[in-house]
């Protein structure tokens, strides 16, 4: 091959005249030319446009350099200006335009003596249509994934993987089967489950055959995840917007494995274990009473501020102890609450019946900056100067703070004693994922005492080794994430529900969704380049059986929907009564067993009929089934079996980004609303201070006009400039009316109290 020929799309309309090397051929034109001059082509054409989602012609075809063959009796193209818009000369002929060239036939081609018609000819030709429509049998795919050498970016994508378009192959057979039949072989069935450290996994009721798997096994091979688990558990920087490493399984490493992961110089697991340390020095002291509140008073009460990860995974964790048998005893006498959400009547709710004087506060924020937190961190401390006064020991005796190092001027600002009530962590550790962190390890241990909180970590230690060590047919996280990416972007199920059959788990859904959806919920590769494929799944769930009476109608005969159940062999807390057939924790379990089954077989129009069913009834009574599922069953819901779940589910979501070339460890989408808040902030501000008759123009009518409506129909009373105390808010409760504070604030708070 002498010459490539490189080209693009140019729509029919652009009548332009390209004269010197450039020349206008019709698609038909071209072929012949790659035929005929033995040159490979690399072009767009209509009969694999249908690759691209293109309509089909007429096109024509824009290229840059065309070299003949060595033989004189090679076809020539002119490369002298041609006579006017719609002409190419062929052969010292000139043809009238695409339409003309459209019907030429081989026979009005002059053709060299070597490809005369005969066998030749049509080994040739045989050849060039392999080159231009790919080889069906072996699924290569022509001058189509040539072309997407060419376009920029797209050769990077998994999806012009041939692995990839295998499974999409596979994915358009599989439609085409029903789990009802998949479930009848026990081959098959026998081989869909996978088990670690008491935790089961059968996914066998999931539309994938064997083969299935192990064509996902190749795209795993294919897209390198060993290399990137690897990287990720070794410190290597692979939050590449950020140019940070991703080490949440750091948290839970073993004291033992000191010196063995760097970031910027930093021994980390010795600092996660440093920190861990004093962790439990701190909590081991209030618990015991040594540490005191600024009135001398034994601390009882916990709230912790924070939100988005630093609440959801915590509260989850929380919710999950709280009827565990060893939680329930090192809880009494201690309470927990969470103070997230920026609306006021949050506050109130946090702070109804509690003692401020009992009552310690943790502000997570790994900045020190986020506006949620920061304005209900500054609530919490006017609480308590309301109650107690404005001495600085208030704030240093009744205020934890943990943030990254880099906050720590902020911190200190705030009034905290970051000597000795201040636990960082660090830059590598996201939001999502700070649950093992001080975020998580200090109100819990607080709550429930280190011991048990260290159990939790050691679970989630026990899934990282399997994460990291196990072969992937049998490694639980990568089965689960490979298996999410078939859903989501082979068999197009774009929502994923997590239904925990035990009540403890109430916030797991919730937690599972912002781990997830703000993970995968990207656009862009890591290449720059935006994906072609879907990514990122609707993510939500209840609790069964609640969620039965809820939403599982939609489940069985509304949209298909890949399920998680999660179950435990035992109960925290089962129930014999009297006169009942089985325990409470079996009827449970029963639905858990039976719901998979019921989705994945469905029921069928003759089972019906036999039953004796109404035959007008029988369309409405019909369930399709072949809705897949996953179950997932552990021992018993222990601090080590949340560990274990928590880790499982972060992994998954890490494969699933790590497959689909995205970084799951980001959140810039969080972005934009942040900044805008902040002007419609300043917006209301000045509406406040101006008084009747402003109007709002931020430059968006719809916005203009809704603000304008919300300003007229609010309270008059402003929040800024009064000498007298805020009017519209009030957080303290008539319990604690005797402690009235001095008006006074010496370390710079609001002038007014909240009354």
């Amino acid at each position: 091959l002498k010459t490539a020929c490189v080209t693009m799309i140019e729509s029919q309309r652009s009548r332009r005249r390209y004269n010197g090397s450039q020349q206008r051929l019709s698609v038909t034109t071209m072929l012949y030319l790659c035929t005929l001059g033995n040159v490979l082509l690399v072009s767009t054409v209509s009969s694999f446009s249908n690759s691209f989602g293109i309509r089909r012609p007429p096109f024509a075809v824009k290229y840059t350099r065309l070299c003949a063959h060595d033989t004189e009796n090679d076809l020539k193209v002119s490369r002298s200006p041609i006579p006017n818009d719609n002409e190419v000369e062929i052969n010292g002929e000139y043809v009238n335009g695409v339409e003309d060239i459209y019907n030429l036939k081989i026979p009005q081609i002059h053709l060299p003596p070597r490809l005369a018609p005969g066998v030749a000819w049509h080994h040739h030709h045989a050849a060039t249509t392999r080159l231009i429509h790919g080889d069906e049998t072996s699924g290569e795919g022509g001058v189509g994934r040539i072309l997407s050498n060419l376009i920029p970016g797209r050769s990077q994508l998994v999806s012009s993987t041939q692995e990839w378009k295998t499974l999409e192959k596979e994915a358009e057979e599989m439609k085409n089967t029903h789990l009802r039949d998949l479930l009848q072989d026990k081959e098959r069935c026998d081989q869909m489950f996978a088990t670690h450290d008491g935790v089961y996994l059968d996914y066998s009721r999931q539309r994938a055959s064997l083969e299935t798997m192990e064509k996902l096994l190749e795209l795993a091979e294919k897209q390198e995840l060993k290399k990137k688990i690897k990287a990720m558990f070794n410190g290597e920087k692979i939050n590449f917007t950020e140019d940070r490493a991703v080490l949440h399984t750091a948290l839970r490493a073993d004291r033992k494995l000191e010196g063995t992961v760097f970031v910027d110089g930093m021994d980390v697991i010795k600092e996660v274990h440093e920190v861990l340390d004093q962790i439990k020095y701190f909590t081991n002291g209030v618990r015991s009473g040594e540490i005191r509140g600024y009135t001398g008073k034994r601390l009882r009460n916990i709230v912790s501020v924070g939100i988005g990860g630093s609440y959801l995974g915590p509260e989850f964790l929380h919710e999950t102890l709280k009827t565990e048998p060893e939680g329930i005893n090192s809880a009494l006498g201690y309470s927990l609450r969470f103070l997230a959400n920026v609306d006021p009547v949050d506050v109130e709710r946090t702070c109804a019946d509690l003692d401020p004087e009992e009552t310690l506060i943790v502000i997570v924020s790994k900045t020190f900056t986020t506006a949620e937190t920061m304005l209900n961190a500054r609530a919490m401390r006017q609480w308590l100067w309301d109650f107690m006064g404005d001495d600085k020991e208030v704030v240093r005796k009744h205020f934890v703070a943990c943030a990254s190092v880099s906050a720590t001027e902020k911190v200190e600002a705030f009034g905290i004693d970051t000597e000795n009530y201040f636990f960082r962590f660090w830059d590598w550790v996201g939001g999502r994922y700070s649950v093992c962190s001080a975020a998580g390890a200090v109100p819990i241990s607080l709550l429930y005492g280190f011991d048990l909180f260290e159990k939790f970590l050691q679970g989630a230690n026990s899934i990282d080794k399997h994460f990291l060590e196990a072969p992937f047919n049998k490694n639980i996280p990568v089965i689960m994430g490979l298996l999410g990416v078939w859903n989501m972007s082979f068999m197009g199920y774009n929502t994923r529900a997590a239904l925990p059959y035990a009540e403890a788990l109430l916030k797991l859904p919730a937690h599972i969704q912002q781990l997830d959806m703000e993970s995968n919920g990207k656009c862009m590769t890591k290449f720059g380049v935006e994906v072609d494929y879907p990514v990122g799944e609707i993510d939500f769930g209840e609790p069964g059986t609640n969620g039965q009476h809820s939403f599982y109608q939609l489940l069985h005969m509304g949209q298909t929907v890949a399920s998680d159940f999660i179950g435990f062999v035992q109960s925290q807390h089962d129930l014999c009564l009297d006169d009942e057939s089985v325990s409470s924790h079996d009827e449970l379990m029963a639905n858990f067993f039976a719901q998979p089954d019921a989705l994945a077989c469905g029921k069928t129009a003759e089972e019906l009929r036999v039953e004796g069913v109404n035959e007008d009834l029988i369309p409405h009574r019909t369930f399709k089934g072949n809705r897949p599922s996953m179950s997932l069953l552990l021992p018993k819901l222990t601090a080590y079996a949340t560990g274990q779940l928590l880790a499982i589910y972060e992994h998954r979501t890490a494969v699933q980004g790590f497959m689909w070339d995205i970084n799951s460890f980001d959140q810039w989408g969080v972005e934009l609303g942040k900044k805008l808040a902040i002007d419609v902030k300043e917006e209301l501000l000045e509406a406040r201070r101006a008084g009747d008759g402003y109007k709002v123009d931020t430059g968006r009518p719809a916005t203009d006009r809704i603000l304008n409506y919300y300003i007229e129909n609010s309270d008059e009373s402003p929040c800024v400039e009064v000498d007298s105390g805020n009017p519209t808010t009030k957080v303290t409760r008539k319990t604690h009316r005797e402690h009235y504070p001095p008006i006074g604030h010496d370390l710079g708070g609001s002038n007014g109290k909240l009354s």
